[in-house]
């Protein structure tokens, strides 16, 4: 298997002067490619420290993480720009979509960021929000849609430029549990047949289930994986 993030000895405190608080203590780990991983923990625990990190939104304070191969902790603002917008996707738990930019504008917003030609951001952004089972709302905006096909919109947005590795911080926190389930099992199909590979930050069980791995934190520590 290929690994796709990798982090050793991971070690990140906030803080300043002689007043530091540790988020992470040493981590390791390493996530392969075609994964479907959560890591569960009570708040406070360094989940979306982790996540941040791994997804290049934060520095570690120490160790070193690397990406498909490359360590991020010394690229220049620019590279890791980059990086972020070719082969990370996010999906946030409170959506973060454009307000003024339709489902369809939303989806190919990444893209047209990569320069791809507006035909093909056009066509890849309508195949995905198909995949997500928003065919027909294309031209909807956000404040249009529920809060589950906003965050369809969102996890759209995430795979349309095909990254390695999608980063989702409790993509179901806001959703009742039906749709949040139907959300699951959405993620969980573009991992089997796409091979999407996805890291789940969360506090529910039904994410926990479905997960085939997952990571239990608790003080910035991996008690059990």
């Amino acid at each position: 298997m290929t690994a796709i993030a990798e982090l050793h000895k991971v070690t990140k405190y906030y803080g300043q002067g002689k007043v530091l608080i540790p988020a992470l203590r040493e981590i390791n780990l390493t996530l392969q490619a075609g994964e479907f991983t959560a890591m569960a923990g009570p708040s406070g625990s360094g989940k979306t420290t982790l996540l941040n990190i791994i997804g290049g939104l934060d520095r570690p304070t120490e160790g070193q993480v690397v990406i498909e191969g490359r360590e991020i902790d010394h690229l220049n603002d620019t590279d890791l720009s980059h990086l972020r917008r070719d082969r990370l996707g996010f999906v946030f738990q409170t959506y973060n979509l454009i307000p003024v930019l339709t489902a369809l504008e939303n989806a190919e917003y990444v893209l047209m960021l990569q320069g791809l030609p507006w035909v093909e951001s056009q066509r890849r952004a309508r195949q995905v929000l198909k995949e997500v089972g928003l065919q027909g709302l294309e031209q909807r905006f956000p404040r249009e849609l529920s809060g589950g096909q906003q965050q369809r919109v969102a996890i759209a947005r995430a795979i349309a430029p095909e990254p390695g590795l999608v980063l989702a911080d409790e993509p179901t926190a806001n959703l009742d549990s039906q749709t949040g389930a139907a959300l699951l099992d959405l993620m969980r199909r573009l991992n089997e047949e796409k091979g999407v590979t996805f890291l789940f930050s969360t506090h529910d069980p039904e994410v926990m289930k479905r997960a085939r791995r997952l990571i239990q934190l608790r003080d910035g520590l991996i008690l059990q994986d």
